[in-house]
């Protein structure tokens, strides 16, 4: 577990007063903690402003937005990214969870306020208003078409949207409990399901019909995702013949990540196990990185990478503090993750710093989501931020 360097949520207010200071830590696992703090001491000519660290610090490149910040005696470098924008109108509370159409324009949202909405993913101005879930919305997403919205609620029911005219063109129901994520099959004549009632349920667009319980775990199913597996992946072969309306499931493994903690592999047309792994909680949520590796986030920190091929030892254990993860989302050649402490960063192979988005201050950000280099987050604090990454 390396170094973790940390500064004030309000950093770039801070520092856009002369002589403002803000206050840096860098955590290390079993070594006192080291503190410190950057001071402005003006504008450089080109009307960035010059920024000074204390002693065991150094600081790299400053734009108006972010500053590269190293901690030499621990090895560990930073580079902090404040929002290009915020959004605080589009809901009243927490916001749950939240997507980005594949063209980029659109977002949607879901909140503790009881609405799901689709607004401008450029501005935050609302759209569209979705209404039909009974309880509060907990998932949604777009389907890749960037025309139609996915939605599972507390209600144990799933739905599909116009997102032109925010109309339900279709409601699933079957499962017994209220659904925690969602997971779309290749352009979406399929979609998939998970839910507290321990069940991962395969479904047909096009007929309205559950076309099979892909799993039925008999613990809550917290996060699921879907990938096409490595060649050399034994995915087990169906017991019976698959449906006609199965379209894309063949070479797929289904991910689960299990309140139980375990995260479960399962191939999605055999319905047969692929591989079960202990984590060390609950597991919140897990995406796929290639074909070959995928990340798992548990309750107490952990962010697991595994090998598909080999699934009884992580290749590697990622803890920068012992909060909840709740989203994994590849990105370029790494991932973004976010906790439940207000932290979220990206991890990339070829930079040699890990890159901290900021603000989110001690509120939990439920979810990442991005198109090129726009990222947006939502956080309990009902603002959706908005994060602009230049050539990284």
């Amino acid at each position: 577990m390396a170094a973790t360097l940390r500064i004030q949520s309000d950093w770039s207010q801070a520092l856009r007063r002369d002589e403002g200071e803000a206050w840096l830590s860098c955590r290390s696992p079993g070594k006192p903690t080291l503190y410190g703090s950057l001071t402005r001491r003006g504008l450089s000519t080109e009307g960035v402003p010059d920024i000074a660290a204390s002693e065991g610090f150094v600081v790299g490149e400053v734009t108006k937005k972010s500053i590269l910040v190293s901690c030499p005696h621990e090895n560990v470098s930073t580079k902090f990214l404040a929002p290009y924008t915020t959004f605080s109108r589009i809901h009243q509370k927490s916001i749950t969870c939240l997507d980005i159409s594949s063209g980029g324009g659109l977002g949607v949202s879901t909140s503790t306020d009881g609405t799901m909405k689709i607004w401008q993913a450029a501005n935050g101005e609302i759209r569209r208003l979705l209404e039909g879930h009974v309880y509060d919305v907990n998932c949604c997403r777009f389907f890749p078409s960037g025309l139609v919205v996915l939605s599972g609620g507390m209600d144990a029911q799933l739905k599909i949207w116009s997102a032109e005219d925010a109309s339900c063109v279709v409601t699933f129901k079957g499962h017994k409990g209220g659904i925690l994520d969602t997971a779309i099959v290749d352009r979406g004549r399929n979609v998939l399901s998970c839910s507290r009632d321990g069940t991962a349920r395969l479904w047909d667009c096009g007929k309205s019909s559950c076309l099979g319980v892909i799993a039925d775990c008999g613990s809550p199913i917290n996060g699921i995702a879907v990938g096409a597996a490595d060649d050399s992946v034994n995915l087990g072969t169906p017991e019976k013949a698959p449906s006609e309306r199965e379209i894309g499931t063949e070479g797929k493994i289904l991910l689960l990540a299990r309140e139980d903690k375990k995260l479960q592999g399962v191939g999605l047309q055999s319905r047969q196990l692929v591989f079960l792994f202990d984590g060390s909680d609950a597991f919140n949520c897990c995406t796929f990185l290639s074909s070959t590796y995928f990340l798992a986030g548990t309750q107490d920190g952990n962010i697991y990478q595994l090998d598909v091929r080999n699934t009884n030892a992580p290749i590697q254990i990622i803890h920068r503090s012992g909060a909840p993860v709740l989203s994994l989302f590849p990105y370029r050649d790494g991932f973004i993750a976010s906790q439940g402490d207000g932290t979220c960063f990206i991890i990339q192979q070829d930079l040699d710093y890990v890159i901290d988005l900021t603000e989110a201050d001690c509120d939990p950000v439920y979810k990442v989501a991005a198109w090129e280099k726009q990222i947006y987050t939502c956080c309990r604090d009902g603002v959706v931020r908005r994060y602009q990454l230049g050539d990284l």
